[in-house]
């Protein structure tokens, strides 16, 4: 079975990070949530309260095989100042395992060095924080180990695109017709 981090910073984009991952679970994916503060609960950008199953602390980093960035500010800049997740990050793109961001956190990756030579998309206004990279407007990329999203609009395409290339086309596909997702 697959696992997946996705990693919480107080001020995240709520919708962007569950339904994601409610996808991904959907599919039989493991997700584990990992606040990067000291506390498991998250407050996220519009004031919904989060618990995640951990903290970055209490987790072994090399554990999964996808790691997940929700959007979200000033939850973005949190995660981008946080060295533990950074370096853990750098590590598993070395590794050759997958990333993902979507909205802002794409930021992320890129002033990493992650996105060098790497088609990719974000929130607009965050192009100039994909180093390396070449921008585009759609709403869903993947490029090599990386996938990223637009913001809050394609989270469930993500969780899609994500939940296809862990386990099947096939897979994703079917969680797709369940919750009755008929866009293309």
């Amino acid at each position: 079975m697959a696992k997946v981090y996705a990693f919480l910073a107080d001020g995240l984009e709520e919708v962007e990070c569950l339904a994601a991952v409610d996808v991904l679970i959907r599919g039989g994916v493991s997700v584990k949530l990992i606040s990067i503060s000291d506390k498991r609960e998250v407050t996220g950008s519009h004031g919904f309260r989060i618990t995640a199953d951990a903290v970055l602390d209490e987790v072994d980093l090399d554990g999964a095989d996808a790691y997940f960035l929700p959007g979200g500010m000033p939850g973005t800049t949190h995660l981008r100042n946080c060295e533990k997740l950074c370096s853990a990050l750098v590590k598993a793109a070395g590794e050759g395992k997958r990333l993902a961001a979507i909205c802002a956190a794409p930021s992320v990756l890129g002033e990493l060095g992650l996105l060098d030579g790497k088609k990719a998309t974000c929130y607009p206004g965050f192009e100039d924080s994909l180093k390396g990279a070449s921008h585009t407007s759609q709403g869903v990329v993947t490029d090599g180990r990386v996938t990223t999203a637009r913001g809050l609009g394609y989270a469930l395409d993500l969780g899609i695109e994500l939940l296809g290339l862990l386990t099947s086309r096939e897979n994703g596909e079917a969680v797709k017709a369940a919750i009755q997702y008929d866009q293309n």
